[in-house]
């Protein structure tokens, strides 16, 4: 019913920039918040950053100031700006959204299959 194709993962160096895109297709009523989660190796899948659909955003500390979370309603589509990359930031991103397949339906959340960032010292 709902298909999440995200983009612009890569291999970057230290200090460089990268833009993850997750784009939503499907049958669907609304797309509501809709964020990025990462899990590096050995380490429990974290949020990173969310959006709400009226544009509110929340992230994670150690990426304030260094990553902007965006998204285009219209094209049903998030964004993760992502700059002065630290080899720390390294993992697996996920993009995850909450859907209501009609509108009387109850809220669903869904997830991207994930794309890996690797950045090097």
């Amino acid at each position: 019913q709902v298909q999440l194709v995200e983009s612009g993962g890569g291999l970057v160096q230290s200090g460089g920039s990268l833009r993850l895109s997750c784009a939503a297709s499907g049958n669907f009523f609304m797309i509501y918040t809709m964020g990025w989660y990462r899990q590096a190796p050995g380490k429990q899948r974290e949020l990173v950053a969310d959006i709400t659909r009226g544009g509110s955003t929340n992230a994670v500390d150690s990426v304030k100031g260094r990553f902007t979370i965006s998204r285009d309603n219209a094209k049903n589509t998030v964004y993760l700006q992502m700059n002065n990359l630290k080899p720390e930031d390294s993992a697996v991103y996920y993009c995850n959204i909450g859907v209501r397949i009609c509108s009387i339906c109850s809220q669903s959340e869904y997830w991207g299959q994930g794309t890996q960032v690797t950045v090097s010292s």
